[in-house]
């Protein structure tokens, strides 16, 4: 049994925690938020995003951070707006053991990966990335999920699969931590996308045109900055985008959804909550202009999201593009 502590009290890092303690280790859940802590040890359960789902009484629940003193690894699973603020306060604790980043995106500001964040805020530490097709619901449910986990060094990654995988939790170990990162972050912008599809009322033909040229443009950035192209076909990159694009659980898609049935860009964001998907748009659209690629479908949402393009117009304007080859 190992220590494991959860930075984030949302609906991944509580699912996290719960498959944890499953495997018998010790957890603590950790939230910025006294009024959230407060909840959450008195009712055991967030029912906005994980109705139905009991925290084990095993689990413990603070506001404290040196509560990661002695943790064999410590996840930060916040929004990714807040990953760097998190990493700045861990940086003042000491023994927190190996950093699992589980947020997906990409700075707004400085388009570093997560994982370069949390380096320039904790630059000894040894930081790992998971990611891959894993709604919240299912994963604190025990429904089996199958992720990735990337880092920089392949020793850490394994030590992670070893720590973290359970029976209901399968975890393969990947040496491409920049694919792997930017899989996660980009499938969301994809995501919206396939929102769009449903709220204008398309058929199946066109989320799967959507999702086979979606990931066609993800895996041309990913190796502009330095990924491998082998990986945006595994499960950080076709496999997260399928459940991403096709699942209700789905925020970014749910938000989507709202947006191409006519619900204004902002009321949309406030209805919903965090939309990755949002804010990797902004990114992915200044990262394709930097490297000089296509990015048809990203062009397409960040024209909607940032520059109030009628939504209306987004399949006409795809659908005319200048013939070309697949591949």
């Amino acid at each position: 049994m190992a220590k494991i502590t959860v930075l984030g009290a949302g609906g991944w890092g509580m699912a996290l925690a719960i498959s944890q303690q499953a495997k018998g280790h010790s957890v603590t859940i950790w939230s910025p938020f006294e009024e959230e802590v407060r909840l959450l040890q008195t009712e055991r359960e967030n029912k906005k995003l994980l109705n139905g789902v009991k925290l084990p009484p095993e689990i413990a629940i603070t506001s404290d951070l040196s509560c990661v003193a002695g943790s064999a690894v410590t996840i930060i699973a916040v929004p990714s707006g807040a990953v760097r603020s998190v990493a700045a306060s861990l940086s003042g604790q000491k023994d927190f053991g190996i950093v699992v980043n589980v947020a997906k995106g990409i700075e707004k500001d400085t388009f570093l990966r997560l994982s370069q964040v949390i380096r320039s805020e904790l630059p000894e530490a040894r930081i790992a990335v998971l990611s891959g097709p894993s709604h919240a619901e299912e994963v604190a449910r025990g429904i089996p999920t199958s992720v990735v986990v990337a880092s920089q060094s392949m020793v850490i990654s394994q030590i992670v699969q070893d720590m973290l995988a359970g029976d209901a939790l399968r975890i393969y170990t990947s040496d491409d931590l920049i694919g792997v990162e930017l899989g996660g972050a980009l499938k969301n912008i994809i995501a919206v996308a396939a929102g769009f599809c449903d709220g204008l009322g398309l058929g199946d033909n066109s989320k799967a045109a959507l999702i086979t040229r979606g990931i066609a443009e993800m895996a041309r950035l990913g190796v502009c900055m330095g990924a491998k192209e082998y990986t945006f076909a595994g499960l950080t990159g076709i496999g997260d985008l399928v459940v991403t694009c096709t699942s209700l659980h789905s925020r970014d898609n749910r938000f989507g959804n709202k947006v191409g049935k006519g619900v204004p860009v902002k009321q949309a964001l406030a209805e919903v909550g965090t939309v990755e998907g949002y804010y990797a748009a902004y990114v992915a659209h200044q990262l394709a202009q930097k490297y000089q690629i296509e990015m048809p479908i990203t062009e397409e949402c960040y024209a909607v999201l940032y520059e109030e393009k009628d939504v209306h117009e987004v399949v006409n304007d795809l659908m005319k593009r200048p013939k070309g080859s697949e591949h």
